[in-house]
């Protein structure tokens, strides 16, 4: 008899949580329910209710005082369907508010597919998704979009999934000591695709998917990724899906494959050789995964945005007008990953939008352009690269060049805006820059300056905005990450110009850095004579087999050579990533005769100079700006020599010399007794 009471009163307590549960799932749709009636009742029923304040009664009613403070009575002078539209107005904007408030749990019934930001698990949200939502409270307290009318200003939705879901598949697949331990990259994801996915994350995921029909980003956002002391760019993966197949099933499935490879990236060569050189442990980490809509419109096959970029409130290579807290804007049209990744892009002050930092003549602007973008293609399926590299042709017959392109005409060897002319197309986003209908650098401005009051130091943005189609379109401003800046303080200021003209190896005028290194003996040095363009990718294997043995041997070194270190296209110098240098202590990037080394203030790479405190040397000869002795490093022995890259030991170190504020620095040869 107890053991039956006992149920009945377990019962009574599950029917009576249940209950609670559907009454509260009910009052957060209260709003979204009135909205929707609001659309379809009679206009003279809106009327006769708002003029009699009614629906403010009943909203307070049921606990909604802030929605029914606005909800004030209108004046019997207006129509009834100017009511009904400021009624609905009103309602839609609160609700914004309201999802924007905090990172509540995925509630399949309250989840706004555009505007909510919600997580699934009990753990950490990770780096990146705990900036994006500190940076969600502070564009709504300060009212961003109000102040840019037109633009909507916001974090694109999401739906993170916590560390404790990580950690739940490790455990659950007994994960974790295989993967800190193998360095076959291959068999760690093939494991963790093989891995059973927590099969109530996976019902709430299948529940997201009814309500989300935009091609998603699913992101890495782990528990060390964007660490105020020395964050990490680009050491995890990230994965864009279509999320366009006719079956419910299958992109369920894509979308638990793109977070178990996330997952996997946290294991991966690359990420492990990157903490060799960090004060962190592998087994500390831990990851968090953002799936968030990707902002963009569909062009036929490719979804993409118009333009996207990276914003930087410290700019380490300002020239006159511009100031280094100015920040600086590097931005190029299509996917951001042509900026991340170190490919052609603008750079600007946004504070000086006219004033292109890389586009100031012809040559520079031939040079520097934009030859293709990068879209999503939405006709990739499974596991295929769903991004892919087409010609400005595209973007042209897309209709998304012509807000930001200029012409070159070989006629007149001159550049024009718009495209009205034959010519070659550049990305010079002269339109958009001269004509200030958007007020884009403005509102870069704005937000540089809003993440360094609130993180209380200088910051990194990264952006994506889909411009209006018409009068009615709002611009879609979608802020995407936000990160801290570590740079190196230039409390003492070096002297770097009384060297001995004879000891020089390498002097610059544009140095990433401060400070003085007097231990290192090693150079590894591209030969100048043997450098072959059409060989980047192989003179990138060589440098990154000297730095993993330099790495091990935990050697200090100098790494020199041509073209732009860290670039996505070969043609433009060596395409290394970032842990493939790691040990470097100081690069030095030399341009070539036809082509000027620019630093690319925007990619993942310079973030992670930055972040370690690398000196960063950029010579470019041609034009007097600086000088490094080729012939000197040509005359040493070697200890070890590959096809392209030499590998030279010193009996006695180098020193190098960097002057932070003057941005100036030599790299003297050893003194000879």
């Amino acid at each position: 008899m107890l053991a039956m009471e006992f149920s009945w009163l377990k019962m009574r307590i599950v029917e009576e949580q249940e209950r609670r549960d559907r009454e509260a799932r009910a009052l957060k749709e209260l709003p979204r329910a009135l909205e929707e009636l609001l659309e379809v009742v009679p206009a003279e029923s809106i009327a006769y209710h708002s003029e009699r304040n009614h629906f403010s009664r009943w909203l307070k009613a049921r606990a909604e005082f802030h929605l029914a403070h606005h909800l004030r009575p209108r004046a019997s002078t207006e129509t009834p369907e100017s009511r009904r539209r400021y009624l609905i107005q009103e309602i839609e904007a609160y609700r914004r508010e309201q999802a924007r408030e905090s990172v509540s749990h995925f509630d399949p019934v309250a989840f706004d597919p555009d505007n909510s930001f919600a997580r699934i698990g009990t753990g950490s949200l990770g780096g990146k998704a705990r900036a994006l939502a500190f940076m969600r409270r502070l564009l709504r307290d300060f009212g961003m979009s109000e102040e840019f009318p037109g633009i909507q200003i916001t974090v694109p939705p999401s739906v993170v999934l916590t560390t404790q879901v990580f950690d739940r598949f490790l455990e659950d697949n007994d994960l974790r000591p295989f993967a800190i331990e193998s360095e076959d990259d291959e068999e760690i994801e093939r494991r963790f695709l093989a891995g059973r996915f927590p099969s109530d994350v996976e019902q709430l995921l299948d529940a997201y998917l009814s309500l989300v029909h935009y091609p998603l980003a699913v992101r890495s956002s782990s528990l060390l990724e964007d660490s105020q002391y020395q964050p990490l760019a680009g050491v995890y993966e990230t994965y864009l899906l279509p999320n366009n197949h006719r079956l419910k099933t299958v992109r369920l499935e894509q979308l638990v494959r793109a977070v178990k490879r996330v997952y996997a990236s946290t294991f991966r060569t690359y990420a492990k050789n990157s903490f060799k050189v960090t004060p962190y442990r592998l087994e500390e980490e831990k990851m968090a995964v953002i799936v968030q809509k990707v902002v963009g419109a569909h062009h036929g096959p490719r979804y993409y945005p118009d333009f996207a970029g990276v914003g930087r409130s410290y700019n380490f290579y300002p020239a006159p007008p511009m100031a280094a807290e100015d920040g600086v804007i590097a931005v190029a049209l299509g996917l951001g990953r042509t900026v991340v990744e170190g490919g052609n892009a603008l750079a600007f002050s946004p504070k000086h939008p006219l004033h292109p930092m890389n586009f100031s003549t012809v040559p520079e602007m031939l040079a520097a352009s934009q030859r293709d973008f990068i879209a999503l293609d939405t006709e990739a399926s499974g596991d295929q690269v769903a991004e892919r590299h087409y010609p400005l042709e595209v973007a042209e017959a897309d209709g998304t060049l012509a807000p930001m392109a200029s012409t070159y005409s070989p006629e007149d060897d001159s550049v024009h805006e718009g495209l009205s002319r034959p010519g070659v197309r550049l990305v010079s986003f002269a339109p958009i820059l001269r004509r200030r209908a958007l007020p884009f650098p403005t509102v870069l401005e704005r937000l540089l300056s809003l993440g360094r009051w609130g993180m209380n130091l200088e910051v990194e943005l990264e952006f994506a905005v889909r411009l209006s189609r018409s009068p009615e379109d709002s611009v879609d401003f979608g802020f995407i990450q936000m990160r801290p800046m570590a740079r190196s303080r230039e409390a003492e200021e070096l002297d770097t110009d009384q060297a001995d003209p004879d000891r020089i190896l390498v002097r610059s005028s544009r140095v990433l850095g401060n400070g003085k290194l007097v231990h290192i003996k090693d150079v590894v040095a591209v030969d100048q004579a043997l450098f072959d363009r059409a060989r980047s990718r192989d003179i990138a294997a060589e440098v990154a087999r000297l730095n993993a043995r330099l790495v091990s041997e935990g050697v200090p070194y100098i790494l020199i050579g041509l073209g732009r270190w860290g670039s996505a296209d070969p043609w433009l110098g060596i395409p290394v990533t970032w842990e493939q240098i790691s040990g470097a202590r100081v690069i030095v990037e030399s341009g070539l005769r036809d082509i000027k080394v620019t630093p690319s203030q925007g990619s993942h790479f310079f973030q992670n100079l930055t972040s370690f405190r690398v000196g960063y040397f950029t010579v470019n000869r041609e034009d007097g700006d600086g000088f490094v002795d080729w012939d000197w490093l040509v005359g040493h022995s070697t200890l070890e020599e590959g096809s392209f890259v030499r590998h030279i030991r010193l009996q006695k170190p180098l020193l190098v010399t960097i002057n932070g504020k003057q941005q100036t620095g030599v790299i003297l040869k050893p003194a000879v007794d």
